[in-house]
């Protein structure tokens, strides 16, 4: 059963189990609602009747007198004298009223529903003052006109219910439609992902919960799409980067092999096959790493690492390149900042990024370390060099990407890996020095 239906199913169950509980509460209260109230307005007329006959007529003798008041009143009722515990008079026939004292106690006072044949009636008692005349007036009123009241108005609250449950359930239908249209739509866009038919994507019309949830379906086959376009051009770009160097070599092998090469040139071709083999090592070192940097969390052991002494380790290593290529390395007074970092993977990531400086460098490189808040450090490096350019940016950090003068196109996408993994971020941008800019924000 599809979810639309489902939802229809379980609110209209919801709503009749809600109005038969209603309609069965109504339907018990109303009965003795309408009871206490019709013997309130028997109370009332009787009040009047006794007031008026209390002023009139004093004494037994003058009960005669005022019957055929009493029959005018077009009520069903009794004059009962408690004292000689019977009827004086009465506005029914007196085969009713011998009904009446055979099958029920007058004398009672606490009986609020008397019988007579199949029928019910409803009574109020209203005694005479003084009190010692033992005369009482008792007004009747049958159950059955009180019971049709009440079958009238259960009538009419039905017909209320079943208009209000179409109502109800027209709006449960819109709705439900509402809700479940978004997700049949997202529901197709899902099996064009599942297909890899990402160019067919199309974002979807929602609102809430829906809308979060579309959109990060609609991120995620970009970034599938993102991720299988990069697996592929990894793919061309590493199988590209081993074999430049095992086809150099094979050339030398072969050409070693057959004695094509004199004894001076057979020196210079082992010497071109040694620094070929160093090379591929070095890639293939390269991308052992950054697989385990981005697959096993075990390989990253963050501790606590001074940011000061972080940065002299740095300066010590690359000195000596850049004194040998005349480059002036600036650096500001670290203050005492804690980071927690794999020491050893964020030395490595920090080296990349200065020797990838160092090799664009015109005169200078810079490293500034800055705490803009508690909680965060930045670690900047950049160059005077003529930086990266614009269409290489947004994939600067994908593997085997190179700029110009690049190795092996694996150093800025270790050193994002690492940095990742420390749970901080890395950015390039463009340096006031011309060159590219390099930031790391770890927090402490």
């Amino acid at each position: 059963m599809k979810l639309q239906y489902q939802l229809n199913a379980a609110f209209t169950a919801l709503l009749i189990v809600i109005m038969a509980v209603t309609g069965y509460v109504i339907y018990s209260l109303i009965l003795d609602l309408l009871i206490e109230d019709e013997r309130r307005q028997l109370e009332q007329k009787g009040e009047i009747i006794v007031n008026v006959l209390n002023e009139t007529y004093r004494t037994q003798e003058d009960v005669q007198q005022f019957n055929d008041f009493l029959q005018d009143q077009d009520l069903q009722l009794f004059l009962y004298d408690r004292r000689q515990n019977k009827v004086l008079l009465s506005t029914m026939s007196n085969e009713v009223v011998n009904g009446f004292f055979m099958n029920n106690d007058f004398s009672d006072t606490t009986e609020d529903l008397w019988e007579y044949g199949n029928d019910k009636f409803v009574t109020s008692r209203i005694l005479f003052y003084p009190e010692t005349l033992g005369m009482e007036l008792i007004l009747l009123t049958p159950l059955r006109d009180i019971q049709n009241v009440q079958q009238n108005f259960i009538q009419r609250m039905l017909i209320v219910f079943l208009v209000g449950s179409l109502v109800i359930v027209s709006l449960s239908y819109f709705l439900t439609n509402k809700l479940v249209t978004p997700l049949t739509r997202l529901k197709q866009q899902l099996k064009k992902i599942e297909k890899r038919k990402f160019e067919e994507i199309e974002p979807i019309k929602a609102t809430g919960e829906i809308k979060e949830v579309a959109q990060s379906v609609y991120d995620m086959a970009n970034e599938l799409q993102r991720y299988i376009n990069s697996q592929q051009t990894f793919f061309q770009n590493a199988s590209h980067e081993l074999k430049t160097p095992l086809m150099t070599i094979q050339g030398y092998a072969e050409g070693i092999k057959d004695h094509i090469f004199d004894e001076k040139d057979e020196e210079k071709g082992l010497e071109v096959m040694v620094k070929e083999v160093n090379r591929l090592k070095k890639i293939i070192n390269e991308m052992i790493l950054l697989a385990k940097l981005e697959s096993e969390q075990s390989v990253y052991n963050p501790t606590k690492v001074s940011a000061k002494v972080l940065i002299e380790e740095i300066i010590d290593r690359i000195l000596p390149v850049a004194n040998e290529n005349e480059l002036q390395i600036k650096h500001n007074d670290v203050e005492d900042i804690t980071l927690l970092v794999d020491e050893e993977k964020m030395l490595q990531a920090l080296l990349n990024l200065s020797f990838n400086g160092i090799r664009h460098a015109k005169s200078q490189l810079h490293i500034t370390v800055t705490s803009p808040s508690k909680q965060t450090a930045n670690i900047i490096i950049e160059d005077d060099g003529e930086g990266i350019a614009d269409d290489l940016i947004p994939h600067i950090f994908h593997r085997f990407v190179k700029g110009k003068n690049g190795e092996t196109g694996l150093g800025l996408a270790i050193a994002r890996a690492i940095v990742e993994q420390s749970g901080g971020k890395i950015e390039v941008g463009k340096s006031q020095l011309g060159g590219a800019k390099f930031t790391i924000q770890l927090y402490v």
